[in-house]
């Protein structure tokens, strides 16, 4: 057998390819880069926001036009244009005494309900951490029903629990020494119906702020307060310097979107004064409904929700702003 031999030749054809030199990269002859990785996001959250734009935009965009507007019953039922009246709702509304009650009020209910809240919740995310599994199972799952119980319910109940005839707290409370709570009426005062309200608040809001501050901490190795408390760090110390900043930005979202769905309370109140809330009890969310749909004075409930929602935009752009800081910092 001849030891020259032919070299075979293949018979694939090859596709030439060029070589950046800039970049060291190679590209197939003749095609070009596709767009579509970088448009994929887009794509992929495009349903999300057109389905936000046609459940929220025509609403929001009906609701400034209504502002800016003065529908009577008269133009309701007859479906006649609104006379178009400017600034004048705002006027109306900015120069009432009673409105700037309102927001006092709302902005105290507000700070009060969100610190406890936090405070409770951070309790409880501290104290899931230090337990067993078996126990922190448990407060999970009792966390997670609490969750799931809808408004209406865990209204019914604490109207139940702080009934002036059959309420069991008035009962409690009466075998104090000294104590008598019997046929006690806990919102004729507004300060103690408020104290009810918010205690309904709490209750509702503290489950997602205790399991998002326990999965933050879930993060935070042991082995750094261990190291602190060799070093002779007590515990106030340990958790101011290494805790709490691990926990911050976590901290500081949760805060966020408390202040904003606290500062929207509406059904909490409605539900437990049995749908006649007083003037006493009022807040932006509930006041906005009255002077709505009990006072039929429509384009100036629409002037007050949209002061709401901008009170509630200058909220949620702190929240963006401590994603994207977050973000930046990851």
């Amino acid at each position: 057998m001849s030891a020259d031999r032919a070299p075979r030749t293949d018979p694939r054809p090859r596709t030439s390819t060029s070589t950046n030199i800039s970049t060291g990269r190679r590209h197939s002859g003749g095609r070009r880069p596709t767009r579509l990785p970088h448009l994929l996001p887009y794509l992929l959250i495009a349903p999300t926001l057109i389905a936000l734009a046609l459940v929220l935009g025509y609403p929001l965009v009906d609701m400034v036009t209504l502002a800016f507007r003065n529908m009577t019953r008269r133009e309701l039922f007859s479906g006649a244009t609104p006379p178009w009246v400017g600034l004048d709702q705002y006027r109306t509304i900015l120069s009432d005494g009673f409105f700037w009650t309102v927001v006092a009020r709302t902005a105290l209910f507000t700070v009060v309900s969100t610190a406890l809240t936090m405070g409770v919740g951070l309790g409880t995310a501290l104290l899931m951490r230090r337990t067993s599994p078996w126990v922190r199972a448990v407060m999970a799952a009792v966390l997670i029903a609490v969750w799931a119980m809808p408004v209406m319910v865990a209204s019914a109940i604490f109207r139940w629990l702080f009934d002036a005839d059959y309420g069991i707290v008035n009962w409690l409370l009466s075998t104090l020494p000294g104590a008598d709570f019997a046929k006690h009426n806990w919102f004729t005062d507004p300060w103690q119906g408020f104290a009810v309200i918010t205690a309904v608040v709490v209750w509702g809001a503290l489950p997602f702020a205790a399991i998002t501050l326990h999965a933050a901490l879930a993060q935070l190795p042991a082995e750094l307060e261990e190291a602190a408390v060799l070093d002779g760090a007590s515990p106030a110390q340990v958790f101011r310097h290494i805790t709490f900043p691990v926990l911050k930005p976590t901290f500081v979202m949760v805060t966020t979107l408390m202040t904003i769905w606290n500062f929207g309370v509406f059904n909490q109140i409605w539900l437990m004064r049995g749908g006649q809330p007083e003037r006493e009890y009022y807040l932006l969310g509930v006041y906005s409904f009255i002077e709505s749909f009990a006072v039929n004075r429509y384009s100036t409930g629409a002037a007050i929700a949209l002061v709401t929602v901008v009170l509630l935009l200058a909220g949620s752009v702190v929240y963006l702003r401590q994603m994207l800081r977050t973000g930046e910092v990851e």
